[in-house]
């Protein structure tokens, strides 16, 4: 019985979610640090920005896009080093399995864990922060490509940035900063446009920025686009970003992609 090229990925996916959700680690710092931020932040910082929009509504889309940066970003350049590490990939390369099925098997996890997380912080910013979910149907689909370019440019760069790590043990000294530094610069902990103007310019070059702007075009009034740097949400420009980090990501992954560690060869 032959088996076709979607089964291969789907199960290599199933077995990339159970060695996931196997890691109380990565369960942990994937699923429940950005539900833990809201809490937190949804607590402390009850007042409203211009425009009568509660900070929480504000948070909460930077947070969405926080989370499917994890799963895509930081999750997999820290998870792809430790596996070169343990020869896992140099075994898998000397199988009979194409090598596809293995990165099908990682976009499979990052898309249902991706998934699984938004869902949770909507559930939790709508059912105990009143977080108001889109009223229309043009705002969810607004919702669903924002999502599905970002958290692609977002899986396609951090198995680039994998090949970065020396080693397993030091990918998360690399990727973490990296993460957090992206994400203050992006107006996931503070209101985009109080934050310096170079930060902003710096931002403006990375995929994360584009996310929160777009959600932010889904989750917040029309009126709150006066408040961005260019007046507008720019839904256009985050398409074209987004989209250009997906080839800039999968030209990188294809050439600098590393099946074994440096000591290897």
């Amino acid at each position: 019985m032959s088996t076709t090229p979607v089964s291969l990925g789907l199960r290599q996916g199933g077995l990339e979610i159970k060695q996931f959700l196997r890691s109380r680690e990565s369960v942990v710092f994937t699923l429940a640090f950005p539900v833990i931020m809201i809490i937190i932040f949804a607590s402390i910082f009850t007042w409203e920005l211009e425009g009568g929009v509660k900070f929480t509504q504000y948070f909460v889309t930077g947070m969405i896009a926080t989370g499917l940066m994890t799963v895509g970003f930081q999750s997999l350049a820290i998870q792809i080093p430790i596996e070169r590490d343990r020869g896992v990939l140099k075994r898998l390369r000397g199988t009979p399995m194409p090598k596809w099925v293995y990165f099908a098997g990682k976009v499979v996890m990052v898309a249902v864990i991706g998934v699984a997380e938004t869902l949770l912080l909507l559930a939790v910013g709508t059912l105990f922060y009143g977080l108001k979910l889109p009223e229309t149907a043009g705002k969810w689909l607004t919702f669903g490509w924002v999502s599905v370019l970002g958290i692609t440019a977002c899986t396609l760069c951090g198995i680039a940035f994998s090949s970065l790590a020396r080693s397993g043990r030091g990918a998360p000294a690399v990727v973490t900063p990296v993460a957090l530094v992206l994400q203050f610069m992006s107006g996931v902990f503070f209101v985009f446009n109080g934050l310096p103007t170079w930060m902003q310019q710096v931002a403006a070059i990375f995929p994360l920025k584009w996310m929160c702007q777009g959600l932010r075009a889904v989750f917040l009034p029309e009126s709150f686009a006066a408040q961005e740097p260019a007046g507008s949400f720019e839904l256009g420009r985050v398409a074209l970003v987004l989209g250009a980090w997906c080839v800039i990501g999968l030209v990188l992954c294809l050439t600098t992609f590393r099946w074994t560690t440096k000591r290897d060869g």
